[in-house]
């Protein structure tokens, strides 16, 4: 089984995605292959992995996809590897509210039988620092933290004095970053900056990173604690799961900077169904793919493209033609945004009788929804866990039918026609009927 180890924290905030993707770079600049996976529903941070691995960032999200295909869906997304790297969630015990650890970066370490590396921002503290690291350690059963990476320290005396605490509870060091070492990478109101937006900068991020591990970190040491993993036994995922769909029709599924969120097993499960998928980026495309049978278009920020997808009608009236010709239309949270009249008074693809704008409270969180009714993309009934992550607002007609209902009695999307749209995001390898549903409607 591939070498495996987990990037913690006691929270957000303490360098979990600078230590992650500089030990991926890292590793790769020392001609290892690596495979990047991130805890939780995120989607930025993947993106800043698979440029430092060259391969997929993968989630692992016990919520979306069930606990049960966590062990699969890792041996798939590490296949061929000679070391994962996987980077947790906010503080290492915290899983969805209410659910105590459940989908926490301790509950999937114990899911991979994973050791685990603390990155602790030592910003104000010195020998106390043994209390956070023992108490992390001796909190939780089945979690093996292995080591500690120290971050933010001040100087040659401020580390010694927590190399020294470190030692009296019994924990390695395994690496001190400085204060000044930084890597800044940009941000805006839902994280950072995808990649996708910033290439050129991004890539030179990465490489920084690199050098900083390198420098900072005994990479020799962390490798020999991911090679300590014990054997994980799980059969990698699949996304087949029935015979395709015969007649390779045309999926469509919209990328670039402004539809930057998806997960990487979607067009897999949309590939294994039969379709033919094609990526389109509604910044530039002025057509739909050739023959074009059904849509994908999945999370992103529309809301920061907004002049240049309202200035593109030619592909505002293909998204609209297809609909109107009952093509499959899936869409999810910014994807919903596009398929609106107007985004902000702009216009967009008028595909759904509904305004939307950007507003300034964050709306977060998982989901427990069921179908309302019968879709492109599920039965009525079907229940799905999803997740919510927006700064918008989306005015509905009066009697629009919805695409989820959830508790406490909230109605999200729609379902119109072909279309299916809402702010729900899903991991389709959770229920891949999804993906065959949508392309068998194509016929």
């Amino acid at each position: 089984m591939v070498a495996r180890l987990v990037i913690a924290a006691p929270a957000s905030g303490h360098g979990k995605t600078t230590v992650a993707t500089g030990l991926l770079a890292a590793f790769a600049a020392r001609g290892l292959r690596v495979a990047p996976f991130k805890v939780g529903p995120d989607y930025i941070d993947p993106g800043y992995h698979a440029l430092a691995a060259g391969r997929p960032g993968r989630n692992l999200d016990p919520v979306l996809v069930g606990e049960e295909r966590i062990g699969p869906l890792f041996a798939h997304g590490a296949a061929g590897a000679d070391i994962a790297i996987v980077e947790g969630v906010m503080g290492l015990f915290d899983g969805r509210t209410g659910w105590g650890e459940y989908g926490s970066t301790a509950h999937v370490a114990r899911l991979l039988a994973a050791p685990v590396v603390l990155v602790v921002d030592a910003t104000a503290q010195a020998r106390s620092i043994a209390a956070v690291v023992h108490g992390f350690r001796s909190f939780g059963d089945g979690i093996h933290i292995a080591g500690v990476i120290l971050n933010r320290v001040g100087s040659d005396r401020h580390e010694q004095i927590l190399r020294d605490a470190c030692a009296e509870v019994g924990t390695p060091v395994l690496g001190v970053l400085r204060r000044h070492d930084a890597v800044a990478a940009p941000s805006r109101h839902l994280g950072l900056v995808p990649v996708v937006e910033r290439a050129a900068e991004a890539t030179a991020s990465v490489e920084a990173l690199a050098a900083l591990v390198t420098a900072s970190l005994d990479l020799d040491a962390v490798h020999a604690v991911a090679s300590g993993a014990l054997p994980l036994g799980a059969t990698p995922w699949s996304p087949s799961t029935m015979d395709p769909v015969p007649g390779r029709p045309v999926v469509a599924v919209a990328g670039g900077p402004a539809f930057s969120f998806g997960y990487a097993e979607t067009v897999e499960l949309l590939t294994a169904a039969g379709a033919e998928v094609a990526v389109v980026d509604p910044l530039h495309a002025e057509t739909l793919p050739p023959g074009t049978k059904a849509l994908v278009v999945g999370g992103g920020f529309p809301e920061v493209y907004c002049e240049q997808l309202a200035a593109n009608e030619p592909l505002r009236d293909a998204v609209f033609r297809l609909a109107a010709a009952g093509g499959p239309i899936a869409a999810e949270c910014a994807g919903l945004l596009w398929l609106c009249r107007s985004l902000d008074g702009r216009p967009m693809c008028g595909v759904l009788d509904a305004e939307a704008e950007m507003t300034p409270s964050l709306t977060l969180g998982y989901r427990d929804a069921v179908a309302v009714a019968d879709s492109v993309l599920a039965p009525a009934g079907t229940r799905v866990a999803g997740h919510e992550f927006h700064r918008t607002r989306v005015t509905p007609p009066a009697g629009a039918t919805p695409a989820w209902a959830w508790q406490p009695g909230t109605r999200d999307g729609f379902v119109h026609g072909s279309v299916h749209a809402s702010y729900l995001h899903l991991h389709w390898a959770g229920e891949p009927s999804l993906a065959y549903r949508l392309v068998a409607a194509c016929a």
